[in-house]
């Protein structure tokens, strides 16, 4: 068990103090706050509005990618959700937009994959004169029987 901390002096307070107003002055010059009092509260993706504490979950993505570019306008911003956000780099990471690498649809040979091929297997042999009306066949009316 920890022994319990003694609270901080009058000089210790109020350096702590100071560091504090320091780091909230310096958070509201940075993108993230600017981008919070220019565009409205709302993920440009889903659509989802954020407000109170969810406000955290909303994020600043940079549409051109690159975290240098911060104009005072917020022209490169986009304000999205986490999870959108996420899919955004996914998607981008996917495609090889990063770092001027090719995308990686252009370098993957054709698949030869065929989801339906086995689907004739699947399907029953029935002609289709032997089916009535409600999609039936006359043989299994007959088998019944």
């Amino acid at each position: 068990m920890k022994a319990p901390r003694t609270p901080p002096d009058a000089a210790q307070r109020s350096k702590l103090q100071d560091e504090l107003r320091r780091d909230v002055a310096a958070r509201r010059q940075g993108y993230r706050e600017r981008a919070l009092k220019i565009l409205p509260h709302v993920c440009a993706s889903c659509g989802r509005e954020f407000d109170g504490r969810r406000l955290k979950e909303l994020t600043v993505h940079h549409r051109d990618h690159n975290h240098e570019n911060n104009p005072p306008d917020g022209g490169n911003w986009e304000l999205l959700c986490i999870y959108c956000h996420d899919h955004e780099h996914e998607k981008n990471r996917l495609a090889g937009h990063y770092e001027g690498a090719v995308a990686a649809k252009e370098t993957l040979a054709p698949s030869i994959f065929s989801p339906f091929s086995a689907l004739d297997a699947l399907l029953p042999t029935t002609a289709p004169s032997e089916t009535d009306a409600s999609g039936k066949s006359d043989k299994s009316d007959r088998s019944a029987r």
